[in-house]
């Protein structure tokens, strides 16, 4: 069952949806990578739930999503969805703050490249003053030649940027996991290696059954 909020919104657009006792939240469709095996090149959503949006919500439409439910349900609030979170860096900070204040844990799923989006922020320091407990970064490669080849980003030196990204999060104290997705041109134990090397989590994504259909 797709959990949704429509409230201000003028077509049926998924705010919000539930699955492995966490609460998703669904920002934005833009991304500023375009990985060759990421869902959105091949399917609307994920688990079944339709998550490209007419609009972008805006922070007060969030908070109001999520404030009728009972958030010490779930183990976790997490800032997914089709797109890159932290194009909308202040409505992620701005919800953060709100769910800190009633002692939700929060994670941020990102692509890593905050500071190339949002150019002149201490990204990281902003989300630690929110309250972010955790980030988890999408890694995607062992190094920056293959990282511009599978993930083709739009701004310059974005690998280094994601790696400088992770650096950070692990000394403001969030705790931080890169991800790595299961295909072959992913050498996964020089990623691992590389996680290790950033004092980071590691954990493999498998590769959605859509976009495995076409690759």
């Amino acid at each position: 069952m797709v959990i949704r909020n429509v409230r201000n919104f003028d077509f049926m657009d998924t705010i919000y949806y539930e699955a492995h006792k966490n609460i998703y939240i669904n920002l934005t469709n833009r991304c500023s990578a375009d990985c060759v095996f990421c869902i959105r090149n091949f399917a609307d959503g994920v688990y079944g739930y339709d998550l490209r949006l007419s609009r972008e919500p805006t922070a007060e439409e969030v908070i109001g999503a999520l404030e009728g439910l009972d958030l010490s349900r779930y183990r976790e609030i997490v800032f997914t969805g089709l797109g890159e979170p932290t194009l909308r860096f202040d409505v992620v900070l701005a919800v953060t703050r709100w769910l800190k204040s009633r002692n939700i844990r929060v994670r941020l799923d990102t692509n890593g490249q905050a500071a190339l989006i949002n150019p002149g922020r201490d990204v990281v320091s902003e989300l630690k003053t929110a309250g972010i407990d955790s980030v988890s970064v999408s890694l995607n490669a062992e190094s920056e030649e293959k990282y511009n080849k599978l993930c083709r980003p739009i701004h310059k030196n974005s690998y280094s940027a994601v790696l400088d990204f992770v650096k950070g999060a692990r000394k403001a104290g969030i705790s931080t996991r890169v991800t790595v997705v299961n295909v072959p041109e992913i050498d996964l134990e020089k990623c691992k290696k590389l996680a290790d090397e950033l004092d980071s989590g590691f954990h493999i994504r498998a590769l959605s059954e859509a976009a495995s259909k076409e690759i």
